[in-house]
């Protein structure tokens, strides 16, 4: 199969997801449990799926982040039990698609289903936690929601397979985002509070990724420059978050190939996956659900994830 074809339906699957850890709706529906701190509302949002799981389960499954910053989850099963915060993420979502006016005809809607949902049912789910979680999550009612959350597993497969070509290419959890902040994936004050590792933590992953040869210099990022609310990427802070100036460490050209390999080898990774549609059904999907980004991009949501 095409790998272009693979990186373009990844592409439009995760710009499509993206939405629900950037609109206000997510916070208002967490505030409804009590929990106002949208670190939590984060991670309860997104594990939701996996059930009442430990908040160290939590952290082997997102990776990136640091054990500080997924400790902070503790008691969010209590506020409220997993299926209800599922519940509120995809009544978030709906209003939140309704906000924006993602517009998708039921015949596109159909279409799109009949692309993804076999791409979900043939799915190898062995070793793609968080995927498996989705996959077992009751879909919704609502047509347009219930599309997102099949989105959001494929989206979800991915980032396990993702996982995967990062440890085998002895890429760790802070040593991964200091390379996606270089590479402007990410704005890194806004990396920094939301994954909330510290200094030490962050100069030591710099020095590990510079000792390859794959940043020419080590970051040099004061703890005061880093906001102290763990927000993940709240559309009522972002601003302030992208303004923030750090002095950041830059890829050198070493480090860009060994981006675009391990970008490579997640592709090659899910070729299987992407089987069921072929290339043709994957860049098919990639337009039918682009309209839900567009929407987004237009109310200006992913203004907050982009790098100053």
């Amino acid at each position: 199969m095409d790998l272009s074809a693979v990186r373009e339906g990844s592409h439009a699957v995760s710009a499509a997801h993206l939405f629900t850890y950037l609109v206000p709706e997510g916070a208002q529906e967490a505030a409804e449990f009590g929990v106002t701190d949208r670190g939590p509302a984060y991670l309860a949002f997104r594990s939701a799926a996996l059930g009442a799981v430990p908040w160290q389960v939590t952290l082997a499954a997102f990776y990136n982040f640091s054990p500080r910053a997924v400790r902070a989850m503790d008691g969010v099963w209590d506020a409220a039990p997993p299926e209800r915060w599922q519940a509120a993420r995809f009544v978030a979502v709906g209003r939140a698609m309704r906000r924006v006016g993602v517009r998708m005809t039921a015949d596109r809607l159909a279409e799109a289903r009949s692309l993804i949902d076999p791409v979900v049912a043939g799915a190898d789910y062995a070793g793609r936690v968080l995927a498996a979680a989705n996959a077992s999550v009751a879909l919704p009612s609502d047509p347009l929601v219930a599309l997102w959350q099949q989105i959001t597993v494929v989206r979800e497969w991915r980032g396990d397979a993702h996982l995967v070509v990062l440890a085998d290419n002895g890429v760790g959890p802070c040593d991964c985002l200091v390379l996606h902040t270089a590479a402007g994936g990410l704005p890194t004050a806004l990396a920094r509070t939301t994954r909330r590792w510290n200094d030490e933590e962050w100069a030591a992953a710099t020095a590990r990724l510079t000792a390859r040869g794959w940043l020419n210099s080590e970051a040099d990022v004061p703890s005061s420059s880093v906001p102290s609310s763990p927000v993940p990427g709240a559309s009522d802070t972002g601003a302030a978050l992208v303004d923030a100036t750090l002095t950041d460490a830059a890829l050198t050209d070493a480090g860009r190939a060994a981006r675009e390999r391990i970008e490579a080898e997640t592709d090659e990774h899910c070729a299987a996956l992407w089987a069921p549609i072929g290339e043709t059904g994957a860049r098919r999907l990639a337009a039918l659900i682009a309209p839900i980004a567009e929407a987004f991009t237009a109310a200006g949501t992913f203004q907050a994830v982009r790098p100053a």
